[in-house]
């Protein structure tokens, strides 16, 4: 049977009984989100500059490559209207144009264009009234969804005004392919971020995640557990201070626990004196006055409590120094847990055993688990109005063991601490009346249950009252 621990597991993971927290964001998924929106937003800042400078770079050598075009026409234009006759659409049919652009001529209030679809009315009014007041002008607007750029030359001495149109299809188009290639490179740019930050967030934590594993270690017990430093003398500091915390810790611990077990074996050698010394008072009981007939029974009852008290202590020091070993043997585990129980109870407890489990044949260590099903029994029968029922069944590999009681049950908030030393409930604690309890039952409960590799916890029982649960690994024979 491997060795297991009841409380929350070192992962994070909540054991039986445990309610779980919902998980936040990580550390390592934090750092890769700062480091994916850092560049985002440099990359973002880069499209947005590149982009404007390169539009505005583009744009300003388009218009001024349409305007020098648009004034040597107009140069030509005025050289032939000052003919005699001019004939006006052969004229503007003998401009050199690029390929794209229309021109627009008004003489006099007569308007003549190199196309039916740019004409008067396709040019903005407010660039023609500038124009008519003899101001030079240009004008970016969209005919039909095209974006188009006009430019208007007053032609003074033979009253003509000169316009000319020029398409900007094939700018726009590239404009918004330079502007998907930005978006797109700051699209990868942001992945990009975001890997670096996922590998440089795995580098960084690295240190910390051994940090994690080794408390997550020294928890379950494993004291010798260490860092190493290694050749970083950043996480030199680190490594050094939790060693000594550990080993401050471990020094704490093993102090504790000899101090447990020299006073329990101290007081092994008064109490066998006190236990006999009360033995030859009670073979004289009936010749003592009735007033020390009671003072001798309260005294039988504290040194019956004391030598409780002091065996439990002997038992948990044991577990502190590493000295409690698995005795295990060949059991019947109905029959044992039918002894347990009635060895337990001075009075009948209904125990329900199907069949699988009263014919199991495990291997257990027989003394260790009589002690937890008595000291349920018994915890049971103390604080919790009485034992109602004792069950055991065989669940997926394991062997499950259930004590309910009638009590007022164990709220949520007290069911993680039971099983700590020298607990004592709310509802009981300061209460002495029937009460020879020290706390430690369910703390033995707990340590022979992890010693056989299983589980215990405390839920609610159907109906009312407590239920204790022991789970088992099973290795059938």
């Amino acid at each position: 049977m491997a060795d297991a621990d009841a409380s929350p597991l070192p992962d994070g993971r909540a054991g039986p009984g445990v309610p779980r927290r919902r998980a936040g964001l990580g550390v390592r998924a934090r750092i890769t989100a700062a480091f994916a929106l850092g560049a985002l937003l440099l990359s973002l800042t880069l499209a947005g500059l590149t982009y404007g400078l390169t539009r505005s770079y583009l744009v300003r050598e388009r218009e001024s490559s349409a305007v020098r075009q648009a004034y040597v026409n107009a140069q030509l234009l005025r050289a032939g209207l000052r003919s005699a006759r001019p004939d006006v659409p052969q004229l503007l049919s003998s401009l050199e144009t690029r390929a794209g652009s229309q021109s627009v001529l008004r003489r006099g209030q007569v308007w003549f264009a190199t196309s039916l679809a740019v004409g008067r009315d396709a040019l903005p009014s407010n660039l023609r009234n500038r124009v008519s007041n003899g101001d030079p002008a240009r004008q970016r607007f969209r005919l039909a969804r095209v974006p188009e750029l006009a430019v208007g030359v007053p032609l003074p001495g033979v009253d003509a005004l000169y316009f000319e149109v020029f398409n900007l299809q094939e700018l726009d188009r590239t404009l918004r392919i330079l502007g998907a290639s930005l978006v797109g490179a700051a699209a990868v740019t942001t992945l990009a971020g975001a890997g670096v930050g996922r590998w440089a967030s795995g580098r960084v934590l690295t240190p910390l995640a051994a940090a994690a594993r080794a408390a997550a270690d020294i928890a379950g017990g494993q004291m010798g557990t260490r860092l190493e430093a290694g050749t970083d003398s950043d996480l030199a500091v680190l490594a050094s201070s939790f060693n000594r915390m550990v080993d401050a810790l471990q020094r704490r611990i093993e102090r504790d626990a000899r101090f447990a077990s020299d006073v329990s074996h101290e007081l092994r050698s008064p109490l066998t004196t006190l236990a006999t010394s009360l033995q030859v008072m009670q073979a004289r009981r009936d010749e003592m006055p009735e007033r020390a007939r009671r003072a001798l029974d309260l005294l039988a009852a504290d040194l019956h409590r004391f030598e409780r008290l002091v065996q439990d202590l002997l038992e948990i020091s044991r577990f502190d120094v590493g000295a409690a070993d698995l005795d295990l043997e060949e059991v019947r585990f109905g029959e044992l847990v039918r002894h347990a129980v009635n060895a337990a109870a001075d009075h009948a407890i209904p125990i329900d055993l199907d069949a699988a489990t009263s014919r199991l044949v495990v291997r257990a260590d027989k003394r260790r688990v009589e002690r937890v099903v008595a000291n349920l029994v018994a915890n049971g029968e103390t604080y919790g109005g009485g034992v109602v029922r004792v069950g055991a069944a065989r669940r997926d590999g394991r062997v499950r063991l259930e004590v309910d009681d009638a009590g007022p049950g164990v709220p949520p908030s007290e069911r993680e601490h039971v099983f700590e030393r020298f607990a004592r409930g709310k509802a009981v604690a300061g209460r002495r009346a029937n009460d020879d309890g020290v706390g430690l039952g369910l703390s033995l409960v707990s340590e022979h249950v992890r010693l056989h590799g299983g589980e215990v916890w405390v839920e609610d029982r159907p109906g009312g009252g407590a239920r204790f649960v022991v789970e088992l690994p099973v290795a059938n024979t």
